[in-house]
């Protein structure tokens, strides 16, 4: 479990295995340990898994946790450990932060494996409306601060609603131990502001275009998506599965199964398995 300084502060990472890295990334309000089932499963490989900046192990220094203070940390830590070339598997944020990264480097990715991850810019009324009245919520001045910094509610419900089968005991306290106040939350509240809806914030939609663009022009890095069914917590639906098909170039496609958001809760078998055969069939390892 190495600890290593990045810029101005410290970030945890998860680390096993020797050959082609994988690089396992999370979402909010996420950590490295969401990987735990998946990673034993996938086989082959040197797997890191960094607990991004304020999540998890990693330090929480005095920035504004946008999706630009991710990446710059995330740039540092993957130079920082000495990755030059890596198979990016994403997860919520964390899927948008490897696509990021990669067209940002394209010369040191191997291929990309993502689900329930931003893969493009939202419009309101692509939510429903429990989901709307939700964002706006966290989005309002005052009400986001009470909703997610006064309480761990919000981190809770995400592993007992945001799942099919609500985590165990000792599982959900490892999910809220590094949220243990109002201070400690900030990340958190960030993450959920960054949602690119109509068109804002402005600066995470410009960031999205930029990677979608890569993604839809990287024909020779192959790319795979896993779906999911049965929960209203999905945030790729069908609708968004089939703009990845007609969008990003050299996709394949996996039925994950039933599953709510957080899928390697519910799915970490098939994720693993699934990530496993796709980076055979490419000789990615």
């Amino acid at each position: 479990m190495p600890i290593i300084d990045v810029l101005d502060s410290t970030m945890h990472f998860e680390e096993s295995g020797e050959g082609t890295t994988f690089v396992f990334l999370h979402g909010n309000p996420g950590s490295s340990h969401q990987w735990r089932n998946v990673i034993q499963g996938v086989g082959e490989g040197h797997v890191l898994a960094p607990d991004l900046i304020g999540m998890g192990r990693s330090g929480k220094p005095d920035t504004d946790y946008r999706f630009a203070d991710h990446a710059r940390y995330l740039d540092a830590w993957f130079d920082a450990v000495g990755v030059e070339r890596a198979v990016l598997v994403g997860h919520d944020w964390g899927g948008a932060l490897a696509f990021d990264w990669a067209a940002r480097h394209p010369d040191r990715v191997l291929g990309v494996a993502f689900f329930e991850s931003i893969v493009k810019p939202m419009e309101w009324s692509d939510l429903s409306p429990q989901a709307r009245a939700r964002s706006e919520s966290v989005r309002t001045p005052g009400v986001g601060e009470e909703r997610v910094l006064t309480s761990d509610a919000f981190i809770r419900q995400a592993f007992t609603g945001g799942v099919l089968t609500p985590v165990g005991a000792s599982e959900l306290e490892a999910y809220l131990a590094p949220f243990p106040t109002p201070e400690s939350r900030v990340p958190v509240l960030a993450w959920a502001r960054q949602m690119p809806l109509g068109g804002e914030p402005g600066e995470v939609v410009e960031r999205i275009e930029a990677y979608d663009r890569w993604l839809a022009t990287s024909g020779p890095v192959p790319k795979l998506l896993l779906t999911f069914q049965g929960s209203p917590t999905l945030l790729i639906s069908p609708q968004v599965a089939e703009w990845c098909a007609r969008t990003i170039a050299s996709l394949e496609i996996v039925d994950g199964g039933l599953a709510g958001h957080h899928a390697q809760e519910d799915r970490p078998d098939e994720i693993a398995a699934a990530i496993a055969g796709w980076a055979d069939r490419h000789h990615l390892r």
